[in-house]
Formats: structure tokens, C-alpha cells, sequence
């Protein structure tokens, strides 16, 4: 990949970049009172369509103000330098212009590198001018899609723009404050449910009328990061050795949510494919379970977080929740090598 085509990614996937690389780390936060549809999960989630195998969401205004943070940006100052330059070229500043963000995979049975297309949606305060205008100095086009402006860009080796139709990379602005980027066909499908909604004649569907799904993300919109998605499509993704991979238990869902605020806590949920399968994978829990507090040895607060974790479910599902107290990362910054931050 080109120097060219490597920025344009990067620019487009800014909002992805910033709210999974600072708040999410599971990959890719709570709403305020309200902002959570009756059906549940963020608004932004009937954008997505009816197919989706994998969705993450992330309050980044949350995360980014949670006392942990700060507590750990006091601890462990950062380089800031990649943070400028993308404000002054963007006119984003990932501090205070982005709210939430929401990451899908859907099948593509044409994607080579990813078991899937991909998208990010993203509400917050941009500069749509000065980002469509950053994009095309770095090789993308304006297309119209239904009256909305279409940027489409190319990711291919070379640095041109192939004309691969939906094959390409595209963000749309779907209205002030929201953007969809990804895969052109599926930002041509947020377009669609953004105008039409939920249409089941014509075929156009999201996944809030996605049961199966759904019945996951209301167990998960208590916290404010989480990702659920069919197993077979995680585990592609994670590329795990095929010794690993045949050694698992047999699980059809995962999902994962965390809150972060002053500490962190979090809980794993699986769905097994049958009964059996949900009890091997209890016994692989609570065997690492039992190394974890093996080797907690003479760190009483590490022994004290290794209590927490809490093995639950019934029948084909097994649950863990566990939580991490804010002193633990108040160790984590007095470990942590001194160095001034590079303004």
C-alpha cells in the first residue's frame, strides 16, 4: 500500500482509530438518561443492517473524561504529537468532538484480508468541509447517493482509484454530527435505513429486528464499552493458531462489556452450541481461573482482584464478571517509566 493510500485510511478511519485505540482496547462508555432506544443498544444501530455478525459500541466522551483515564494519563504521560496533527488537519479534537462511535462486520463473501465488510458510525461535533477536503487532497471522489455526498476512496496497492463499485471505501455525513465510514456498500446501506428505516418488502432491514442479536445487546447497554458477535466471525478475525482453535469449547455468540470509570469492570458472556459444550468451557474458566490465583503469590492486590471474578450461566450459557479496582492501575502508574510528554 502506497504512502497515499495508506494516509487516506488512516484519515478515514480516524473515528474508529480514536474511539477503539483510547476507550475500547477489547477492540473499538453509558448514555445519558434516555439515549438508548426502547428496543435497546445505542440509536445508531438501526443503521446497521439485518445481517451483522459482530457489533461494537463505545461512549468516547465518557471514556475519554473517566477518572480512570486521567488517573493513567497523569501516570504514564503520552506522546501527543499524532493528536495535534490530526486536529490541525481535521479539525478534530479527540478529546471533547467525539461522543460515541458504533463498529459492525457484516458477510462479504468477496473480502480476501477480513471475514467481512466493515463500518463505523460515529456521533460528535466535525468539520465536514475541512475533512471531505483532506480526503480528496489524498485521492478520494464525491459521488451523490441519494442526494447524499458519497467519498469514496480506494485501498488498493497502487494508490488508484480502481471503479470496483461497492468494493471500494466511502464516508458519508448522514446528517450534522453523524458519519458513517467503511465499506461503500454498507455506507450505501446506512444511507438507505437513514432515509427509508425499516422496510422488510424491499428487503431493507437492521439489525435492531435482528431477535438472536438483540436479545445480547440488552444485557450488554449497562455498560458503557461492549462487543457481541457470532464466534466463527471473532475468532477469524483474532487469527488463532489452529492448535488453539481445535481445543475450544464449541461457542456460537461472545459478547463482552466493560464500564469504565474510577476502576473497571466487566463481564464475558458465551453462548455454548448445546449443554456439554457450556460445561467444558466452565471447567477451562475456572481451571485459569485457579492459575490466575496461583499466581497472585504475595500481591494482596492482585490476590484481592483475583477474587472478584464471578462464573455463572445456566445451560448453554456461561458468564463471567470480574471488576478491577482503580488501585490496581494506580500500581500500573507507579510502575511505569517516567518520561515527559512531547508536546
Amino acid at each position: 500500500m502506497t504512502a497515499r493510500t495508506r494516509y487516506f485510511v488512516i484519515v478515514s478511519l480516524l473515528v474508529l482509530g480514536v474511539g477503539l485505540g483510547t476507550g475500547l482496547v477489547a477492540y473499538y462508555v453509558g448514555f445519558p438518561a434516555g439515549a438508548f432506544s426502547q428496543a435497546g443498544g445505542p440509536p445508531e444501530l438501526a443503521l446497521i443492517p439485518r445481517n451483522a455478525t459482530v457489533i461494537a459500541y463505545a461512549n468516547v466522551n465518557e471514556i475519554m473524561a473517566s477518572e480512570l483515564r486521567q488517573k493513567l494519563r497523569r501516570a504514564i504521560p503520552v506522546q501527543e504529537n499524532g493528536q495535534k496533527e490530526l486536529e490541525e488537519r481535521s479539525g478534530i479534537n479527540i478529546e471533547t468532538d467525539i461522543d460515541r462511535i458504533v463498529a459492525t462486520l457484516t458477510p462479504d463473501p468477496e473480502a480476501v484480508k477480513m471475514p467481512g465488510a466493515g463500518m463505523v458510525i460515529a456521533r460528535g461535533r466535525f468539520n465536514e468541509t475541512k475533512i471531505e477536503s483532506l480526503m480528496r487532497e489524498h485521492g478520494a471522489v464525491v459521488e451523490d447517493y441519494r442526494g447524499k455526498r458519497l467519498i469514496v476512496g480506494d485501498t488498493n496497492e497502487n494508490g488508484a482509484t480502481t471503479g470496483g463499485g461497492d468494493k471500494r471505501f466511502a464516508a458519508a455525513f448522514l446528517e450534522p454530527g453523524l458519519v458513517a465510514l467503511g465499506s461503500t456498500k454498507l455506507v450505501k446501506s446506512a444511507i438507505d435505513l437513514h432515509q427509508s428505516g425499516d422496510n422488510p418488502q424491499t428487503g431493507l432491514q437492521s439489525v435492531t429486528g435482528n431477535e438472536e442479536l438483540m436479545n445480547f445487546v440488552h444485557t450488554l447497554d449497562s455498560g458503557n464499552a461492549w462487543a457481541v458477535g457470532r464466534f466463527d466471525a471473532l475468532q477469524t478475525q483474532a487469527h488463532l493458531p489452529q492448535e488453539v482453535a481445535s481445543r475450544l469449547p464449541a461457542i456460537t455468540w461472545l459478547a463482552v462489556s466493560g464500564h469504565i470509570n474510577g476502576g473497571f469492570r466487566g463481564t464475558v458472556r458465551a453462548e455454548a452450541r448445546d449443554d456439554e459444550a457450556a460445561n467444558n468451557l466452565r471447567d477451562v474458566v475456572r481451571g485459569f481461573l485457579a492459575l490466575g490465583k496461583m499466581q497472585s503469590g504475595g500481591r494482596p492486590e492482585i490476590a484481592a482482584m483475583m477474587q472478584s471474578p464471578e462464573l455463572g450461566g445456566t445451560g448453554k450459557t456461561v458468564a463471567l464478571s470480574f471488576s478491577v479496582p482503580a488501585e490496581i492501575f494506580d500500581i500500573i502508574g507507579s510502575s511505569a517509566p517516567k518520561k515527559p510528554a512531547i508536546q
